[in-house]
């Protein structure tokens, strides 16, 4: 298992990785439309040169913003890897907070970055109705049966 930057993978192995995670390499969520594929970001392999975790983050004056996180090998650590990689940029960088936006059916995510020092910071309403306006793969069902109608924005202030 071993730490890359996304640059150091070819981009088409990229864009399969989304795909195949995310129905394709397009985000949309409150903070914009993201090609994921064009971001900077980092990726865990494995001894086949598998892409295992996957992290793209943007960086806009003070904020870092996380855009997508992936593990593939839950439990591992591959995802606390990837955002203290992220991490270690931002104040590199010197951002102040880190954030992201996960969707309210997503129990999982929550509850993965609220144990590394995340925190809840707003609630937007509807935001994925306006979402699948332009990316109509995203489903209306999630995680546990839950509709997926809102995004959670989580920070985490850097020292």
């Amino acid at each position: 298992m071993k730490i890359c930057t996304l640059d150091d993978i070819p981009k088409n192995k990229v864009i399969d990785f989304f795909v195949s995670h995310w129905g394709s390499s397009k985000m949309v969520i409150s903070s914009g439309i993201y090609e994921c594929s064009e971001l900077d970001g980092f990726a865990v392999v494995n001894e086949e040169d598998e892409i295992i975790g996957l992290i793209t983050y943007v960086i806009k004056d003070d904020e870092c913003e996380i855009i997508s996180l992936d593990s593939v090998e839950e439990g591992k650590g591959i995802g606390t890897l990837l955002v203290k990689e992220v991490e270690n940029i931002a104040v590199k960088k010197k951002c102040k907070i880190i954030k992201l936006v996960t969707t309210n059916d997503n129990l999982s995510a929550l509850k993965f970055y609220q144990k590394r020092g995340f925190i809840l910071s707003k609630i937007i309403n509807n935001a994925v109705e306006e979402a699948r306006k332009l990316k109509p793969e995203i489903p209306l069902i999630g995680n546990y049966g839950i509709p997926i109608r809102d995004e959670i924005e989580l920070i985490k202030v850097l020292k």
